[in-house]
């Protein structure tokens, strides 16, 4: 099965890197124009946009903090402008700043807070506006409009020593299922997407060597994920082939989420 999103514009925010960058270039690669997101990191988003045009797709990297209302607003505004319409949300941002609950500050809690689950709020809510003076765009999607909010395992698995992520992650599950119920019947389709251990540059410490071996301890499939395994499902999530998928989790951690340390427990 070939999909495509021809004709269609996605905005991914998060884009510079990661997850992000990996769900930007799949989108292209499947026909859709994308709005590579980025708040600090400006030359690699740029660069992104770069190899997406000229591989013959359609990109723009654009800067905004998506934790700041006005931001997001103009993130939105200048996505218009270029591309003239909005299909697909791809909501990634993410952050962490760890710290042990008796040692974590409140602007820890806050930052982290702002950027996982306060942005993911602003940016779904200026999407929807657009979906819902669009409509459904006839030829072009059987859904007025699609918004994928990037979760974690820890939406399910307690995390020690990181109560704040894990907190907003809890947050996104019930941001994305609550927005599905609300909106659902305006052909708007909203699902989640929550990743396990996925190699990234910017976790390339705790998935090689000894680490990675710690880690596959928790990942039954027995091995550590990569940007390719989450990026092809938010293609799919995108595309008229999961048209009657609506409010869903769909978790991509190689079983992580099973709990495999109760495996002999039971």
């Amino acid at each position: 099965m070939r999909i495509s999103l021809e004709q269609q514009v996605a905005v991914v925010t998060g884009a510079s890197s990661g997850i992000g960058a990996g769900a930007a270039r799949a989108l292209a690669a499947a026909g859709a124009a994308v709005v590579v997101n980025y708040n600090r990191q400006a030359e690699p988003a740029q660069a992104l946009a770069a190899q997406i045009n000229q591989s013959g797709g359609r990109a723009l990297a654009i800067g905004a903090d998506v934790s700041r209302e006005d931001d997001v607003e103009r993130l939105f505004a200048q996505a218009l402008d270029a591309f003239g319409h909005l299909d697909i949300l791809v909501a990634n941002s993410g952050l962490q700043k760890d710290a042990a609950i008796s040692d974590m500050t409140l602007e820890q809690w806050n930052t982290v807070i702002g950027v996982n689950l306060t942005g993911q709020f602003l940016c779904a809510r200026a999407a929807l506006r657009i979906f819902n003076r669009q409509g459904v765009r006839a030829g072009v999607s059987r859904a007025a409009g699609k918004i994928i909010h990037m979760s974690s395992v820890h939406q399910l698995i307690p995390w020690a020593g990181h109560v704040n992520y894990a907190a907003s992650k809890g947050g996104v599950e019930m941001l994305m299922r609550s927005l599905a119920q609300e909106v659902s019947h305006q052909r708007i389709r909203i699902n989640g997407i929550a990743p396990g251990a996925i190699r990234t540059a910017i976790n390339r410490a705790a998935t090689e060597g000894d680490a990675e071996q710690a880690l596959l301890k928790l990942i039954p499939y027995g091995r550590v994920g990569d940007v390719e395994d989450v990026a092809n499902a938010v293609v799919w999530l995108a595309s008229d082939a999961s048209d009657y998928v609506v409010g869903s989790t769909l978790f991509i951690d190689g079983g992580m989420s099973l709990y495999p340390e109760f495996k002999d427990n039971g």
